[in-house]
């Protein structure tokens, strides 16, 4: 039966196809997740659809395979084979970075970001001059960080005349929020016909219409299912039933089909089922090796099973699976043994050592040796998972128990890594069984301890993590201080939401554990210290040793835990009001995460970084960082919440932004058990109204945090919006305990940005010339401090309160410099608050646009920002993660918006634009 019957029914789903091939032909892009179960058909839509396009776009197409799904970037490998030769054109970081994913190039870990980049830049280079088809098949069966740097690809997709398909049978999570098309059963009477057409000699109605009701319209069934009906069965005399799901009976079929076969044959078959990379010339030495000769080719390709051309494919991905599942475990030895032996030792170690090990029953140390070392190139190549797999089987295959356990430990740490915990804490239960050394179990308890804190968050973490570390006190006193600082982290993690006494605990048994600051000058005994008197003593007690903390990690040159660990010197400086510590500790902690590749810390570097940004008033900077934050995100599965988002949306005052990403991080915060994230919920929020005027909805959110200020960060500085906020009001009571509190955690700090908040805030609550001294002290503070954001908001207190004793003209000199200056930031809800205290004031502003910023998309704002700097296309497109050929498309069109010829005159467009905003 030919394909054309299995298309029956399936135009609207051949239209979509053709559509987004259409698209790429005149230079869009897309992408296309195609959903449905095994043999409904989609294999049969892709083979029609890449048939139909060969003749107008480049097509490159792969089949996943399960054997590889361990093997770090193997799908993406297989599908960026016939595009290296573009690699030079990529800028040298995306370069090296996937040429060391493909182990073409030895060097730091890379970076899954950097990979994703260089991926969305090959693909555009591979486009070039003609259009892209990239399809994958059994897609759900594709390694973890090629999914991740597939999926990071296609949502950048824009101008470059490429279209990507995914072909699973369930929606991947790492697929998802991309265009989804999910192809049903065929209609009864669809499913009729190819039912016809597959049993030629006529089938007995009740026969019929029972196999057409267990195929549920697939396709494949329906073809598959009547050839293993003996001629009894034909005409209705057995009966039908089948117990098995419908896939397998499918398998069951299609390896009935093959049985017939002579047993090289078919020993033929399981070869190139076990070799996933489709290389017709492997298969031919291989099967050499096994004594497999043209008979055995020529009965193969009878069944019409597979088909050897430039690659080795079978009919359906179902064939390949079936034929691997149904032979025995000796045959399967003998053909990983046979692909071991004719694999490259040198271009492919790690595929001929999987071999290697699938081909061995009892253990070897040469072939467990072979797969650790597999396991540390894996590492290098940043593919936990991999290296998890190729330990786990090392230690099976290991003689020796004491390696065994070795290994254990080391394939759990690797697993966990990856993100699979509870399969680290199974390999650390198989661990306990066996022969450790001291250091071993301890090494064992703190895995178990930092796992089962993974998996459960619960209270008990904590304590376990501080045991680990006193485990690990005599051993390996460095880990220690690492486990200790792990215990404090998660004994802090819930704040408001967690276990205060059992926080308390936790950071005493530190301080009686770890020497007193003064005999120690290290980063980390430092911070590790600071952060625990911080818990038990209080702000007072801790603010030296946090100081000094600040300095080790800036003066020195901290090791790899420390730099893991800088945030939490961070989290000081913010506590200590220190920007210019926060400033230089960021922008460190960032420069170490890009160079050393540490993704895992990137996101919470860039975090900081994004505070920073902020506070100085570089919001499109923050933006770009949020932006970077979300990619590196999305390419390893990272969990921070969008913190840096909502307060950026905040100071722009975009509500209908900010307000349902507040409630999103506010209930993950519940639901987590983590009461930083509800702190930033309302702090942003705080911040949201009182830059829109709705004073009493910021006064809502500031009473929210009053109770919990002593948990300083976010807590405390809502203290200062509610300050604001109650003083608009009249709740007069309610702003005198804000300050109170505030100046409780700002005054022992003694810092000048400390100094300056709390005089802005006393001003609001004073009156006559004592405001106006305080006022000005705050101003000229925040400018010597470089703090543009404050300076405004300071700069509009004033005038508001010279509105309200009537002095209008002085009034209008603090609130004209407050316009230009939250406008020239983008803090769009405060500059209309000061355009309409000047109203007040009787002056006017009067501002002519060629257009609304509404009419340029957040994409082509971002894009037009960095042109107006003068960045080129290409460092536009490496600082937003798109392709050049997508910066220019959207320059095209800003300048068509905008009515301008070219980029001199970005920046007086775009500063009409804002004033705009900022005014109406």
């Amino acid at each position: 039966m030919s394909d054309v019957a299995l298309l029956r029914g399936r135009q609207s789903e051949l239209a979509e196809l053709d559509e987004l091939v259409g698209r790429a032909r005149v230079g869009r892009s897309g992408a296309l997740v195609v959903l449905g179960e095994a043999g409904v058909g989609k294999t049969a839509l892709l083979d029609h659809i890449t048939a139909r396009a060969s003749a107008h776009v480049r097509t490159e197409r792969i089949v996943a395979s399960q054997s590889e799904m361990e093997l770090a970037y193997a799908g993406l490998q297989q599908l960026c084979g016939h595009m290296l030769d573009s690699v030079t054109r990529l800028p040298a970081p995306q370069q090296e970075a996937i040429e060391v994913a493909f182990g073409l190039r030895r060097a730091t870990v890379p970076s899954p970001f950097l990979v994703g980049l260089a991926l969305l830049g090959l693909l555009t280079e591979a486009a070039e001059g003609r259009a892209l088809l990239c399809v994958v098949d059994d897609a759900q069966w594709l390694d973890q960080a090629s999914a991740r740097a597939l999926a990071f690809a296609a949502r950048r997709l824009d101008a470059e005349g490429i279209a990507l398909v995914f072909v699973m049978r369930q929606l991947d999570e790492v697929f998802a929020g991309l265009a989804q098309m999910a192809v049903e059963g065929l209609s009864h009477e669809d499913a009729r016909e190819v039912l016809r057409l597959s049993a030629p000699g006529g089938l007995d109605r009740r026969v019929r219409d029972h196999l057409i009701a267990e195929a549920r319209g697939n396709p494949l069934a329906l073809r598959e299912l009547p050839r293993t009906l003996n001629p009894a069965q034909t005409t209705g005399g057995f009966s039908l039933t089948g117990s098995l799901p419908l896939e397998s009976r499918i398998e069951q079929s299609l390896v009935a089909q093959l049985a017939p076969l002579p047993d090289p044959a078919r020993l033929l078959l399981l070869l190139a089922a076990a070799e996933p990379t489709g290389d017709p010339q492997l298969l031919w030495r291989a099967s050499a090796v096994l004594g497999l000769g043209p008979r055995a080719f020529d009965a193969a390709k009878d069944t019409e099973a597979f088909v050897v051309g430039t690659r080795v494919s079978f009919r359906h991905p179902l064939v390949r699976s079936a034929v691997y599942r149904a032979a025995s475990p000796r045959d399967r030895r003998r053909v990983h043994a046979a692909l071991a032996d004719v694999t490259s030792a040198d271009h492919d170690p790690d595929r001929r050592a999987w071999h290697r090990a699938s081909a061995t029953l009892h253990p070897d140390e040469e072939v467990a040796a072979d797969l650790e070392r597999s396991s540390l190139r894996a590492r290098k190549r940043g593919g936990a998972a991999a290296a998890g797999a190729f330990l786990e089987r090392a230690a099976e295959l290991t003689p020796s128990p004491f390696h065994r356990g070795e290994r254990l430990i080391a394939a759990a740490e690797a697993k966990h890594d990856a993100g699979a915990s509870a399969s680290a804490l199974s390999l650390l239960e198989a661990a306990r069984s066996l022969p450790l050394t001291a250091l071993q179990e301890a090494l064992v308890e703190r895995l178990h301890a930092r796992a089962g804190y993974a998996l459960r968050r619960d209270h008990s973490g904590a304590q376990r993590l501080l045991a680990a570390a006193q485990g690990l006190e005599g051993l390996d006193p460095v880990l220690a201080r690492d486990t200790y600082i792990e215990a404090l982290a998660a004994a802090t993690y819930g704040g408001r939401l967690g276990d205060a006494e059992q926080a308390a605990a936790v950071a005493n048994a530190i301080l009686a554990a770890t020497p007193a600051a003064d005999e120690t000058d290290r980063a980390r005994d430092l911070i590790l210290r600071g952060q625990a008197l911080l818990v038990a003593k209080g702000q007072e007690a801790a603010i030296g040793t946090l100081r000094r903390a600040q300095r080790a990690f800036l003066e020195q040159a901290p090791d790899f835990l420390e730099r893991h660990w800088m945030w939490f010197a961070s989290r000081a400086a913010q506590d200590l009001w220190d920007p210019a510590g926060l400033r230089a500790l960021a922008a460190r902690q960032v420069e170490f995460a890009r160079a050393e590749g540490v993704v895992t810390v990137l996101p919470i570097a860039l975090s900081l970084l994004t505070l920073v940004q902020m506070t100085d008033g570089d919001l499109e900077g923050a933006e770009s960082s949020c932006d970077e934050i979300d990619a590196v995100k999305e390419v390893t599965g990272n969990p921070l919440p969008p913190n840096g988002r909502l307060l950026l949306a905040a100071y722009r005052g975009r509500a209908d932004e900010a307000e349902p990403l507040a409630e999103r991080i506010r209930a993950d915060g519940y639901a987590r058990g983590e009461g930083h994230a509800v702190s930033a919920a309302n702090f942003c929020e705080a911040v949201l109204y009182n830059g829109l005027g709705r004073f009493a909805e910021a006064v809502a959110c500031g009473r929210r945090e009053l109770p919990y200020t002593h948990e300083l960060n976010l807590a405390m500085r809502t203290l200062i919006e509610l300050v604001e906020a109650a003083v608009h009001t009249g709740e007069r009571a309610l702003a005198e305990q804000a300050f109170k509190q505030l100046e409780s955690v700002t005054r022992p700090v003694g810092t000048a940005y400390a100094s300056a908040l709390l005089a802005m805030s006393e001003a609001q609550l004073r009156g006559g010339d004592e405001a106006e001294g305080l006022f000005q002290d705050a101003i000229r503070c925040f400018e010597h401090e470089r703090i543009p954001i404050w300076a405004g908001r300071c700069h509009l207190l004033y005038g508001e309160a010279l509105n309200r004793r009537g002095k209008y003209a002085d009034a209008r000199a603090q609130l004209r410099t407050a316009h230009e200056l939250l406008t020239a930031r983008g803090l769009n809800g405060f500059a209309r608050r000061a355009a309409d205290e000047l109203r007040v004031s009787g002056e006017t502003l009067q501002v002519q646009t060629r257009g609304s910023a509404a009419e340029l998309t957040e994409q082509e704002l971002n894009v037009a920002h960095l042109a107006r700097e003068g960045l080129t296309n290409r460092e536009i497109g490496a600082r937003l993660y798109i392709s050049v050929h997508t910066v220019d498309y959207h320059l095209r069109k800003v300048f068509m918006k905008l009515g301008i010829k070219r980029r001199t005159e970005l920046k007086p467009a775009l500063a009409e634009l804002t004033r705009a905003a900022a005014t109406t």
